[in-house]
């Protein structure tokens, strides 16, 4: 069997060819390795130890599972189980957002289909596409704003209702078989669309919409959406025009004077009339910065710009609000007639570029700004370079509604903000309290740092949740602030002191430096958490669990393992001496033979 980077290479080496159609790859389900790496993938996160419908998760997972799992698919008598629904609280605590819960055995297979697919597809797909791709992100798609977005004069902000729910099954498949003829792989992707989902011991079926919390859900959206690429492409190179603005006639006028001035002031000789004559550059020079070098109405000259992260998008458009309106209809006539899906009349907006258009969580706006600075060195030319350029912003209302949700703040009746104790913190020990404010101020900042605004509207932040820390220690102790702040004052920081193995460490309150961050796309670390399945490095300590030959507890060997998985070692309390062993190595898995394994489920291995 051939591993599984060779022949992800090979196909991705093939994606480049739009007219090539990939050919048997359903056999790659009959080969272990793939499954096997899928399974070092997926193990890793918490979730791999949540039961779906059929009750299993990765706990007890063995090649001996892998080869039932490669047999039901080489005689087509596998069938995915429906997912097991359940509903979690929405990140703006407004409400409650569907999850769905696949079986274990099932994201491995999915797992391996979307190796095939993001192989074959990642080469297609646009630079515009930001969600769920290998090195690609949030931060990724606004630095594409930032970098492209210059000097446009209108925002379109797209938004599709419902779009996981409504993606269409027949097109979906139709958009597949343009690259793949292979039935049986067209096959399987059916079953998972029509696998269903299990809510409250009723079974629902699934007529349109991608997997719910498949593994496979995210390549099928950006198959789907890569035709609005495709499309946003093919408008803009009829939609845009010109090669440059035309030069403003004012401009153009006082330019021409500034030149005329100067080239005489070149040949006077007389102090006087030279003063004077500098004087009148000086006036005309401010004169012209007034007013901007081009035509921004210049009808001649029309661009679009296109971004999408899943299923937002932003448009920029240089051109008139009848061009911006006639876009945003195209569009949506796109989508409803090629990809049945509706775009919001009510959130898809028109926005001036003056004005704060929103996208991904970011505020959005043109600088307008006059303002000039040197460009080059000290004798350089003044410009006015921060004209036309797109400024990233952090919105105030995400800054309040964090807090709020935190419930480290309070507004007064006069609208002024006030920090207040978390109660629901109050229980734990002052270095996990400190632990969290930490994670909740860095992990903002983090998503932030790209913003102009970072520095201020970060420090608002980083000032509330100070005090809501001093007030949470506070009330935990039944003293005041004044008497946490002394007490735990260190080298002029707010620190707190903690013994380890190691000797006493201090763990202080994250530092008030907020920066804003410049982030280039080719060496960008704030990527999604997404793998790139066509490079892989040797084999890992899941792989090796997996392939093990010796079982780790009775030491017995040539016999089938299984390998026992925990969600977290710090749920092990210790008392055992299979968690002793699992603690002592710092691994989440125990290779073991069966009748070991058995016998540790059943309360009978110490």
């Amino acid at each position: 069997m051939r591993i599984p980077e060779e022949v992800l290479s090979i196909l991705t080496s093939k994606g480049t060819d739009k007219k090539y159609k990939f050919k048997d790859l359903y056999r790659n389900f009959y080969n272990p390795k793939f499954f096997i790496r899928a399974y070092s993938k997926i193990a890793r996160n918490e979730g791999s130890m949540t039961a779906g419908t059929d009750g299993n998760t990765t706990d007890g997972m063995s090649l001996k599972r892998i080869d039932n799992l490669i047999c039901q698919l080489k005689d087509e008598s596998y069938s995915p189980s429906p997912s097991r629904r359940e509903y979690i609280d929405k990140k703006s605590g407004n409400g409650k957002r569907p999850l769905g819960i696949p079986s274990f055995d099932d994201k491995l297979v999915q797992e391996v289909a979307r190796m095939i697919l993001e192989s074959i597809y990642e080469p297609v797909f646009h630079e515009t596409s930001h969600g769920f791709r290998p090195n690609k992100s949030c931060h990724t798609a606004l630095e594409n704003i930032s970098q492209n977005f210059w000097s446009v004069g209108w925002f379109v902000e797209g938004d599709i209702k419902g779009f996981f729910d409504n993606i269409d099954h027949q097109i979906l498949i139709s958009i597949l078989r343009k690259k793949i003829q292979d039935e049986r792989f067209i096959r399987l992707i059916w079953k998972f669309l029509k696998a269903g989902y299990v809510e409250n011991w009723m079974f629902h079926k699934t007529y349109s919409g991608t997997p719910q919390g498949g593994v496979i859900s995210p390549i099928l959206a950006n198959v789907y959406l890569n035709e609005l690429d495709d499309y946003m492409d093919e408008f803009k190179s009829e939609f845009n025009k010109g090669k440059q603005r035309k030069i403003l006639a004012k401009y153009s006028s006082l330019n021409s004077l500034v030149c005329y001035h100067s080239k005489i002031l070149k040949n006077t000789i007389d102090e006087t009339k030279r003063h004077s004559r500098i004087h009148k550059i000086k006036q005309l020079v401010r004169e012209r910065r007034t007013f901007p070098s081009v035509d921004p109405l210049d009808t001649k000259f029309k661009r679009i710009v296109y971004v999408r992260y899943a299923d937002d998008f932003l448009v920029g458009i240089i051109g008139s609000k009848n061009d911006a309106e006639n876009i945003k209809q195209q569009i949506k006539l796109f989508l409803e007639d090629k990809l049945k899906l509706e775009l919001s009349d009510q959130k898809t907006l028109i926005t001036n570029a003056k004005k704060r258009a929103k996208f991904l969580g970011y505020e959005i706006v043109i600088n307008q700004s006059d303002d000039v600075r040197i460009i080059g060195n000290i004798n350089g030319v003044k410009k006015r370079s921060a004209s036309g350029k797109v400024k990233l912003l952090v919105p105030k209302d995400a800054i309040k509604n964090k807090l709020l949700n935190l419930r480290a703040m309070v507004i007064r009746d006069d609208g002024t903000y006030r920090s207040m104790h978390r109660g629901y913190l109050v229980p734990f020990v002052p270095l996990e309290v400190l632990m969290s404010f930490n994670a909740e101020i860095r992990g903002l900042y983090n998503y932030y740092q790209l913003a102009n605004n970072v520095s201020n509207e970060l420090g608002n932040f980083h000032h509330i949740m100070e005090y809501s820390l001093y007030k949470t220690l506070a009330c935990k102790f039944k003293t005041s602030v004044k008497k946490i702040v002394d007490k735990y004052h260190i080298n002029k920081r707010f620190g707190i002191r903690y013994n380890t193995k190691q000797g006493e460490k201090i763990m202080f309150l994250n530092e008030r430096s907020y920066k804003m961050k410049i982030v280039a796309s080719k060496t960008n670390s704030l990527v999604d958490p997404l793998p790139n399945t066509s490079i892989y490095t040797g084999r890992n300590s899941y792989e090796d669990a997996l392939l093990a030959i010796k079982c780790d507890w009775c030491g017995i060997e040539d016999v089938p393992i299984e390998v026992h998985h925990v969600r977290k070692l710090k749920d092990l309390k210790g008392k055992k001496r299979w968690e002793i062993n699992m603690i002592a190595r710092k691994r989440k898995k125990l290779a073991m033979c069966e009748t070991c394994h058995d016998k540790l489920h059943a309360g009978k291995l110490d």
